[in-house]
């Protein structure tokens, strides 16, 4: 996952924030779903892929900075490691179902937290390692100095990303705990219909046509989702 955070950051730096898109990880997520968690797919949620793609597409192909060769080959770049981020998330996912199905076994909330807090604590060390034995710790001070906004901001902005990240990692791991990969990757795709108002509200960006279709056909798509589960959950009563 570390090098899947790597890419997905280098990602945002290539592609607006409004435009940055997972319509990838659905395909991936499928096929890893069908293959891995023996996911049953029926017409509702066959159409709720296909309107979250369709959505998240929309999204990724109209883009207002690839005017010059520059930013297209950064767009190239950055549709590449999106494609790439999306099939190590998904498969990620998909091999955290099955620990939770084949190997945890546990009816408790605790695997969920086991899940999260080994691997990141792994990661940490592995990063503060790397980040010693290169020598890249003499640049943090310079680093912070460049900052535009001020050392404040850049500590203050880094402590509320890891703030946030916590429960978002609990929820997402959760979804997959109680529901599955895929309903946890369905969910995690709801956040694009949000991400082109915040741009808009926080970094001025433009809210036109395509991208107002593309918070309809997302909130569609997960509005047949959740009605498969609610199919599901009524025949399970009945039964």
């Amino acid at each position: 996952m570390m090098g899947g955070n790597m890419m997905y950051t280098y990602g945002l730096l290539y592609l607006p924030v409004s435009t940055y898109f997972s319509a990838p990880q659905f395909a991936f997520n499928v096929v890893f779903s069908y293959f891995l968690n023996t996911q049953r797919f029926t017409p509702y949620i066959l159409n709720s892929l296909v309107l979250l793609t369709v959505s998240a597409t929309l999204l990724a192909f109209h883009s207002d900075s690839r005017s010059t060769a520059s930013s297209r080959m950064h767009f190239a770049v950055g549709f590449l490691l999106t494609v790439l981020t999306s099939a190590t998330h998904s498969l990620y996912l998909s091999l955290v179902q099955v620990s939770f199905e084949k190997i945890v076994r546990k009816p408790t909330f605790s695997p969920v937290l086991d899940m999260l807090c080994y691997p990141s604590l792994f990661a940490t060390c592995g990063s503060t390692v790397r980040l010693l034995v290169s020598g890249q710790w003499r640049g943090i001070g310079k680093e912070m100095a460049e900052f535009q906004l001020g050392k404040v901001s850049l500590l203050m902005t880094l402590m509320w990303i890891e703030v946030c990240w916590q429960p978002a990692s609990v929820g997402l791991l959760g979804l997959v705990f109680e529901a599955g990969s895929l309903f946890s990757n369905v969910i995690s795709t709801m956040a694009l219909p949000v991400v082109p108002i915040l741009a808009v509200m926080l970094f001025h960006d433009k809210m036109d046509g395509i991208k107002a279709m593309a918070m309809i056909i997302a909130i569609w798509g997960f509005v047949s989702y959740v009605y498969q589960h609610y199919l599901d959950d009524s025949e399970s009563k009945a039964a």
